[in-house]
């Protein structure tokens, strides 16, 4: 409950701009200099923040370099917490939460498929850098284009119902994103988290840094028996008690709830020896 209610609140707050819903509008004020370190489109009437994807490929079309500003931010909170920030911040993960909730049969990821998302990231910094569009001889911010189904929902589906005008200017590419979006939403209700574990480039990176951060999920193996209940509790279906630091943990610390023998606990680790502040070792 906790968790759900930092969620909530979190999603409230960085949307909290109701005039935009109201009118129409964009927020364009001076909290949309802050970049938030989840995915959150600017666009989206309510949005008091920036997008750091969106913020990165804007600055990569724009400027045709990366932002230290933004990729600082996200290599500070990614060092500090890991993919924490999935987990208990991001209102997109708060959706596909919501909507495993009607889940009744679970299907699967392959795990070739968890890679996709490395091949995204990879795409989404490189891809604005690298490539022109041959008959307007401009970049694009291609993943907010094409693919991100958080600047469908939060921005292009409420802009268009509140602003006539803009319904006709609606295309293909539009029709290609609501597209994508019911796939994913229709997905959230069979598989946990779809667009978290396969398509989102911050997932990756944060994913990239649960191994390295300074907050950790630790296994205490004097209490721990391997009885495996840890990784039952665990929605993406993870063996914790083998591996606390693994790239697909959103940390959303489930697992520290369920040992009954108190193996499994999330603190800061120390950077000089490796161990935790309370003496455990780092596993």
């Amino acid at each position: 409950m906790k968790r759900r209610l930092v969620q909530v609140v979190t999603a409230l707050i960085a949307n909290g701009y109701l005039p935009g819903f109201l009118n129409g509008t964009i927020y364009q004020g001076p909290w949309k200099r802050a970049c938030l370190p989840f995915l959150n489109c600017y666009s989206c009437p309510g949005a008091l923040g920036a997008c750091p994807v969106g913020a990165m490929q804007s600055l990569a079309v724009s400027s045709q370099s990366l932002s230290l500003y933004v990729g600082g931010a996200l290599l500070a909170t990614g060092a500090l917490v890991g993919r924490l920030v999935c987990g208990w911040l991001c209102p997109f993960g708060l959706l596909q939460d919501l909507m495993a909730k009607l889940q009744r049969c679970k299907i699967h990821i392959p795990l070739a498929m968890l890679k996709v998302k490395y091949v995204v990231m990879l795409l989404t910094l490189l891809l604005p850098l690298l490539w022109v569009n041959p008959v307007t001889g401009l970049s694009a911010p291609y993943f907010c284009m094409y693919i991100c189904p958080a600047g469908t929902l939060e921005a292009g589906l409420p802009l268009l119902l509140l602003n006539p005008p803009l319904r006709e200017l609606a295309g293909s590419l539009f029709l290609w994103k609501v597209g994508l979006l019911l796939v994913i939403l229709v997905a959230m209700v069979f598989v946990w988290r779809p667009f978290c574990r396969v398509l989102c480039p911050l997932g990756a990176f944060y994913g990239l840094c649960n191994r390295l951060s300074f907050y950790q999920l630790q296994i205490n193996q004097d209490n721990c028996s391997s009885c495996g209940q840890c990784g039952q509790a665990c929605p993406a279906g993870l063996p914790v008690w083998e591996e606390p630091r693994s790239s697909e943990c959103i940390r959303c610390l489930q697992c520290i709830d369920t040992c009954h023998r108190r193996a499994i606990s999330w603190g800061p680790v120390s950077v000089k020896t490796g161990r935790d502040i309370s003496g455990e070792a780092r596993l």
